[in-house]
């Protein structure tokens, strides 16, 4: 039995307790009163107007705390775990060492292919099948609580070395509950302080980290210190006050010259305290901060104003946030600088990389005009590894497409190499430029070149530069 349901039985125990004696106290002594204390029993009208009235204040009395009861419940009717603001509650007594967040991605998917009800067995499964196998390694203490939807938390008072092990071995012996496919995500942050709420935060953080870094040739990293990532956060804030971007280059081939001119920018924040950090490090504090318009803004203005230090055969690329693109104040502040420079607007591609459909496409697309109108390019990065690129596509002529690393990492495979095939002469017909990235071998190189792919990124065309290094070859 979980922790919360054996808790919630005695909460539920106490109130009845709470309910059921100050009741009969009441009677007992209005009984006496009325009907005992001169030892006749009268039964008119005005004592059954005061029986009817015990009646009816004991009935609402004891209906009063059913439902305080109710709304104060410690558990999720669904899981039988904690709620959000019990779990909350509990970890301000608990001082848990170690949280634990576990996911159940793919359960918007699930959840319209099954019944309510299977949905609501299927998280009760999970985290009852989650409870046994901690108790069953000594963590029999465990907190384990549903936040929302799909998410669920776990907190731990002790110290758990193993914990990652424990949880990869938990996924991987229930990846099928009640014959229902699940797709799980796990984050661990350990030595947590005071701030526990904020740690919880940190803890999406991490999974989004998880995310831009899904490298299937690198171990995912599950665990981090607590300290360490609100050291990292401050950092983040401190270098973006500052907007201390590193920027680094790189090259892309033009097959058709067989010159470079365009460097495609990839941003790092400079610290003092942590060292230079990465992306997908810094960008989901950005993001979580609400600074992502602040930080993009600051990369355009850095770009606009490096872009005249260099030869105007030059073209720089780069990534904004669809959610800045979409901002009005933001596209006034861009146009405006834009207008205040002597910069070729062509000279500027904005990278975009979009998951998911937006819900108002046509709204989407008139804004990204509003851009191509100034005469900045717009590309799409990771062509063809989702749905939502080919729906843009159908909508909106873009100016370059840069496919997705698996169709150059994987061309030797005849499927990947048939659909790059296709995609390329789709491309061809719209006129729209082609690029391929991840260009390690002198092979990859020769097929892209053969296929008519425009141009070419990888260390097997060119290492990054710097800066400095891009000032002094092209001023």
């Amino acid at each position: 039995m979980l922790l919360s349901e054996i808790q919630e039985r005695e909460r539920r125990f106490k109130l009845a307790l709470r309910a059921g004696i100050p009741v009969v106290l009441l009677i007992s002594l209005v009984l006496y009163s009325t009907f005992f204390k001169d030892n006749t029993i009268k039964l008119n009208m005005e004592n059954g107007i005061i029986m009817a009235a015990i009646f009816f204040i004991t009935v609402y009395f004891i209906y009063f705390l059913i439902d305080i009861s109710v709304k104060e419940t410690l558990i999720d009717q669904a899981t039988q775990g904690y709620n959000q603001k019990a779990f909350i509650a509990q970890l301000e007594d608990y001082k848990p060492n170690t949280l634990v967040m576990l996911i159940i991605k793919n359960l918007s998917t699930i959840s319209e292919n099954y019944s309510t009800e299977d949905v609501d067995l299927l998280l009760y499964s999970v985290i009852h099948k989650l409870n046994q196998e901690l108790a069953k390694l000594g963590y029999s203490k465990a907190l384990i609580a549903r936040r929302y939807g799909a998410e669920f938390l776990i907190a731990i008072d002790k110290d758990a070395d193993d914990i990652q092990k424990v949880f990869e071995n938990f996924i991987e012996n229930n990846k099928i509950i009640n014959e229902i496919a699940l797709h799980y995500q796990f984050a661990v942050i350990t030595n947590t302080g005071e701030e526990l709420e904020k740690d919880i935060i940190y803890l999406k953080d991490i999974m989004a980290t998880q995310y831009q870094s899904n490298r299937k040739d690198k171990p995912v990293q599950h665990i981090k210190d607590a300290k360490e990532v609100s050291e990292t956060e401050n950092c983040v804030i401190n270098s973006l006050k500052k907007k201390n971007l590193l920027l680094s280059f790189r090259p892309l081939l033009n097959t058709k010259t067989d010159t470079i001119d365009i460097y495609e920018i990839s941003v790092k924040l400079k610290s003092v305290q942590i060292g230079n950090i990465l992306p997908r490090v810094y960008l989901p504090i950005v993001n979580r901060l609400g600074l992502g318009r602040e930080y993009d803004m600051a990369l355009v203005k850095h770009i606009i104003d490096l872009l005249p230090l260099v030869d105007e055969s030059i073209s720089l690329s780069f990534n904004l946030s669809p959610f800045s693109l979409r901002d009005e104040n933001f596209q006034k502040k861009f146009f405006s600088y834009l207008e205040e420079s002597s910069v070729d607007p062509s000279r500027l591609i904005i990278e975009l990389y979009e998951r998911k459909t937006h819900h108002d496409l046509s709204a989407y697309l008139k804004t990204l005009n509003k851009f191509r109108a100034k005469g900045i390019r717009i590309a799409i990065d990771n062509f063809g590894s989702s749905n939502a690129s080919m729906e843009y596509m159908k909508h909106f002529n873009f100016d370059i497409v840069q496919f997705d690393r698996d169709y150059v990492t994987k061309l030797e495979d005849a499927n990947t190499y048939a659909m790059l095939n296709s995609m390329v002469s789709m491309t061809r017909e719209l006129r729209i430029t082609t690029v391929a990235k991840w260009v390690d071998k002198e092979s990859q190189k020769n097929k892209l070149k053969a296929l008519g792919i425009d141009y070419l990124q990888g260390f097997g065309i060119a290492k990054p530069i710097s800066e400095k290094q891009l000032i002094d070859t092209y001023n």
